[in-house]
């Protein structure tokens, strides 16, 4: 393919991504799922004309799905606004996180194990990444719910993109080790490695934060990001620490610096230089940064997937059968722990998505054991079903709507009302 014709399709991909999103937004069908059609569509097309080369994906794709991660957790945290009378609905979201996201492992796994035939600690690290709810589907998807239920799918679908991880590549390197998954010495290592990952994000927040109100030239917030990159990058790779951590403190506090500044340390910590003009450009920025990217991302993730993934019939077994055990998870505990009309909705935002491909796909670059059943094709599957299912909220949602309407706010609208807050 030559320049032309990459300037050409570049900008009609962004285009076909923004009216997709509008078209979302109208009918609050999920844009993924068609930049992930799109993509398998232009494969075919691709295919067609002899284009067949697309060894180029197998590092592409990760590469972006790690950006849109680290994006989308900043976009999720900057939104997030910390009070005393948000800490039951952040504690909420944290318990339903762990909870649903422990008994779909566990059960997943086990199902893997006893009835696919997995060994054990295979079974665990296959079914950890498709236990995780995907925050870069949920949270855009969650704009027509109420108040409480739009931020407790922000934090559940957060919280558990970071736990997920955390317990991905702790079950990585006990595998690896050949040592068993459960153990004291290992878990008290992992809260160890939790307890340095918040200490060093807490720092390098600072840091930034400093760096925010120093810097003078007209392009810093590009910066930031690059650093921010380079530290969640660094921390993953090389320190094996959680460091999605980061992102999020980071997020959390330059949104609510007012909030979360005790007031004996105000006088140290200088935060006039910070306004609410450059909290909305470094928002719109993360905003439409995490847009091009998810774009991108979807798109090569279904230019990825060849049309032979749709004939056979296995995976489908598969995926329907960890679908019903992580929907069923799901109702038994929101229907013990909050059980009332307006948060019926919530059944069904448990969407699988980035951190899902993410992970999934990362597998095969450790030394573990690795499963020819449970492949890209059943990931397909459960992605796209969750997404399907997710639908049935928002048009749940709509319906009472009829009966109780809410005005909704426009993007720009919640964001000028975030700043305006602090």
């Amino acid at each position: 393919m030559d320049v032309s014709s990459i300037l050409i399709v570049l900008p009609l991909l962004i285009i076909f991504s923004y009216l997709f999103d509008i078209f979302a937004r109208k009918t609050k069908f999920p844009s993924v799922i068609l930049l992930v059609l799109t993509g398998i569509i232009a494969r075919f097309i691709s295919s067609f004309y002899g284009y067949d080369n697309f060894a180029f994906l197998d590092n592409l794709v990760p590469v972006l799905g790690t950006i849109g991660l680290i994006l989308i957790v900043l976009e999720a945290a900057i939104e997030l606004e910390i009070k005393k009378e948000k800490t039951e609905i952040i504690v909420k979201g944290f318990l339903a996180a762990l909870i649903i996201l422990v008994l779909n492992i566990v059960l997943v796994s086990v199902f893997f194990n006893q009835v696919i035939g997995l060994p054990y600690p295979t079974s665990v690290i296959y079914a950890i990444p498709l236990s995780i709810i995907s925050s870069a589907v949920a949270i855009p998807s969650a704009t027509g719910l109420i108040t409480k239920n739009k931020e407790f799918v922000v934090y559940e679908s957060t919280f558990s993109d970071i736990l997920g991880i955390m317990f991905f590549y702790y079950c990585i390197r006990q595998a690896e080790k050949g040592e068993a998954l459960i153990g004291i010495e290992p878990i008290i290592t992992l809260i160890g490695q939790i307890f340095l990952i918040i200490i060093i994000s807490i720092a390098i927040t600072y840091l930034l934060f400093q760096l925010i109100q120093r810097i003078e030239h007209h392009v810093k917030f590009f910066l930031i990001l690059a650093l921010l990159i380079l530290a969640y990058e660094i921390g993953k790779d090389f320190l094996k620490l959680p460091s999605l951590v980061l992102i999020f403190i980071f997020g959390i506090f330059l949104s609510n610096f007012t909030n979360l500044i005790p007031k004996s340390l105000k006088k140290y910590i200088k935060t006039d230089k910070v306004g609410k003009s450059d909290l909305h450009e470094f928002h719109l920025l993360t905003a439409e940064s995490t847009f091009l990217v998810r774009t991108f991302f979807f798109l090569f993730f279904g230019f990825s997937i060849p049309l032979e993934s749709f004939i056979e019939f296995e995976p489908y077994i598969i995926g329907a059968t960890v679908l019903l055990i992580m929907y069923g998870i799901r109702y038994f505990y929101l229907a013990l722990v909050i059980n009332d009309d307006d948060s019926k909705p919530l059944l069904y935002f448990s969407p699988r998505g980035l951190i899902t491909i993410l992970l999934f796909l990362s597998i095969s670059d450790y030394d573990i054991q690795k499963s020819n059943i449970v492949d890209e094709k059943v990931l397909l599957v459960i992605i796209i079903a969750s997404m399907l299912i997710m639908i049935q909220g928002s048009i749940k949602r709509k319906k009472k709507e009829v009966t109780d309407p809410e005005p909704q706010q426009s993007f720009s609208e919640i964001v000028d009302s975030q700043i305006d807050k602090k």
